[in-house]
């Protein structure tokens, strides 16, 4: 797994900023507002760099359609030793991850406009999608540490440095 310089920058800053505007920042302060929006413009930059960046940061090299997900999942051990980046499910979850931190800049900013100034449902909708972010961001870690451990493969240290050593 050769993940660029960019990948990695990215990966660490996503998971970073979210941390930091989930458990520490107050929501609907400044400082968590302009995080948000940082982290939605460093997403908006990703989705261009799947698009023009190196083989494996691009989404056409892991973000396969649902018969190749579920064909993978059926052999996963052997499947997951054949790619060099992201599994088909992992191509899917990256997908999940980016639609939601740019769905909570979207509520995040429409909490702030008179057309939706008193609405509960733009507020309730932003918890609903951070609680959801904070889930699927958990069901990352755990599968990474799991596929790490049951394969015996380095994926934390290949998101540290360039590749296996």
């Amino acid at each position: 797994m050769l993940w660029d310089r960019f990948v990695r920058l990215f990966h660490w800053s996503l998971a970073l900023g979210i941390a930091l505007n989930y458990w520490l920042l107050e929501g609907g302060e400044a400082p968590h507002r302009w995080l948000g929006y940082a982290l939605c413009a460093l997403v908006l930059v990703r989705i261009l760099w799947g698009f023009v960046g190196p083989d494996n940061a691009r989404f056409r090299s892991f973000v396969v359609g649902p018969r190749r997900v579920v064909a993978s999942l059926q052999d996963f051990a052997a499947d997951y030793r054949e790619h060099s980046g992201h599994s088909p499910l992992a191509g899917w979850m990256i997908l999940l991850l980016l639609a939601l931190v740019l769905s909570l800049g979207v509520t995040g900013w429409m909490h702030g406009l008179d057309a939706f100034w008193g609405e509960d449902w733009v507020e309730d909708l932003h918890e609903i999608l951070g609680n959801a972010l904070i889930a699927a961001a958990a069901v990352h870690v755990l599968a990474v540490l799991w596929i790490q451990w049951r394969y015996r493969l380095p994926l934390l240290r290949s998101m540290l440095w360039r590749g296996f050593d």
